[in-house]
C-alpha cells in the first residue's frame, strides 16, 4: 500500500471514529408532548424534522393514562431528558390540586408508576398547582421543577385582576432524584398574576418565557426576561412578543439552527400558533408554515412542550403497540 493511501485510509477511518463519537445535534428530531380534550386520556405526542410540520404519533393514541390526582387528568405535560438518558415528565393533575403528577422512563413506552408530587400541600387553602414544568441546572447538577400557583390572601396587590379568585405566581422546588425534593420556594413574582413559565435556552443564554394572566384589562400575552441564571435574577421584561388580542398559554421554545421557535396554544382561537426570531428581540408569525395534527377538531394539540430526542426514538414510538 503507497504511503498516500494509507494516510488517506487513515484519515477516513478518523473522520468515521469521530462521527460516532460526537453528538450530532443536526440530526435530532423533534418531540411534541401534548394533551386533548380536557386531558383526560393522557399523553399524546407528535414528532417533526424540522420543527414546522408536525405529524401525530400513535395514529393519535394515548401514550400514557393518567391515574394520579383527584382529577385523574394529564393536563399541559413536560418532558425533560436527564444526563443519564432517562425521561422525566411533570403534569397538571386537575384544576384544584395542591400536587403535579410524575412518572419517568427510557423509552417513552414502558413508564414507571405515577406519582403525585405534593409540592404545594404546605399552603392551606391552595387554590391549584398549574403547569409544571422541569429543566436540568447543569451548574447544581439537580432538575428545576416550577410551577403556577394561587395563594390565598398573598400578593394582594394584583388581587381581582386575574380570572375568578385567582392571582398566580411562580413556585419552585429542586431534586437530585425525584425522591428527595428542597422546600418549595417562591419562584417569580414579576408583580402580576402569571401562569406557564417555560425556559428559552438558545445561543449560550438563557431566559424565561411566562404568560401575563391578567384579565383586567385584558392582557394575556407572552413576555420574555433574560436571566443569568436558572435561578434568576431576572432581568425587565421585554414588550409583548405575541399579538395584542390574541389570548394565548403554555408557551415552549426550541433552536432549530440559528432560529428560534416558539409555540403557543392560541386557546379562545382553537389553533398553534409560532414565532420565530433570531435576536430574541424582533419577531416573525410563522404559524401559517405550520402543520399541527388535528387542527380545527376536538382532538387538537392542547399546551404542550417540545424537547429534541434521536430520530429512533420515534421509530420506536411508531412502532409502540397499542396501549
Amino acid at each position: 500500500m503507497s504511503q498516500s493511501l494509507l494516510v488517506s485510509n487513515l484519515l477516513l477511518a478518523a473522520t468515521l471514529l469521530l462521527g460516532a463519537l460526537a453528538p450530532c445535534r443536526a440530526a435530532d428530531a423533534w418531540l411534541f408532548a401534548y394533551f386533548t380534550n380536557n386531558g383526560e386520556d393522557g399523553l399524546h405526542l407528535a414528532a417533526s424534522v424540522d420543527g414546522y410540520r408536525w405529524e401525530k404519533l400513535g395514529q393519535g393514541r394515548s401514550y400514557l393514562a393518567p391515574q394520579v390526582g383527584k382529577a385523574r387528568l394529564m393536563r399541559d405535560p413536560c418532558i425533560v431528558r436527564g444526563p443519564d438518558g432517562t425521561y422525566h415528565m411533570v403534569w397538571t393533575t386537575g384544576w384544584n390540586e395542591n400536587n403535579i403528577g410524575y412518572a419517568s422512563s427510557r423509552d417513552l413506552v414502558h413508564w414507571s408508576p405515577q406519582r403525585e408530587l405534593p409540592v404545594m400541600a404546605h399552603e392551606p387553602g391552595v387554590l391549584n398547582a398549574w403547569a409544571p414544568e422541569i429543566v436540568y441546572d447543569e451548574a447544581r447538577g439537580e432538575f428545576l421543577v416550577f410551577w403556577a400557583s394561587t395563594v390565598p390572601g398573598k400578593f394582594t396587590q394584583t388581587a381581582g385582576s386575574s380570572e375568578e379568585k385567582y392571582n398566580h405566581r411562580m413556585y419552585y422546588t429542586t431534586t437530585k432524584d425525584f425522591k428527595a425534593f428542597a422546600p418549595t420556594r417562591l419562584f417569580y413574582d414579576p408583580g402580576f398574576s402569571v401562569i406557564d413559565a417555560t425556559f428559552v435556552r438558545a445561543h449560550g443564554r438563557s431566559w424565561l418565557l411566562v404568560k401575563d394572566e391578567t384579565r383586567h384589562p385584558p392582557r394575556k400575552y407572552l413576555q420574555l426576561a433574560e436571566a443569568p441564571d436558572l435561578r434568576g435574577p431576572f432581568g425587565a421584561l421585554s414588550p409583548p412578543i405575541t399579538a395584542p388580542g390574541l389570548w394565548v398559554e403554555g408557551p415552549t421554545a426550541i433552536q432549530a439552527g440559528q432560529d428560534v421557535i416558539v409555540y403557543y396554544d392560541a386557546y379562545t382561537a382553537k389553533r398553534y400558533g409560532a414565532l420565530r426570531s433570531r435576536d430574541m428581540r424582533t419577531w416573525e408569525d410563522v404559524s401559517d408554515r405550520m402543520h399541527f395534527p388535528d387542527e380545527g377538531t376536538p382532538l387538537r394539540m392542547r399546551h404542550g412542550t417540545v424537547i429534541a430526542v434521536p430520530p429512533a426514538l420515534l421509530d420506536q414510538l411508531r412502532a409502540a403497540p397499542s396501549s
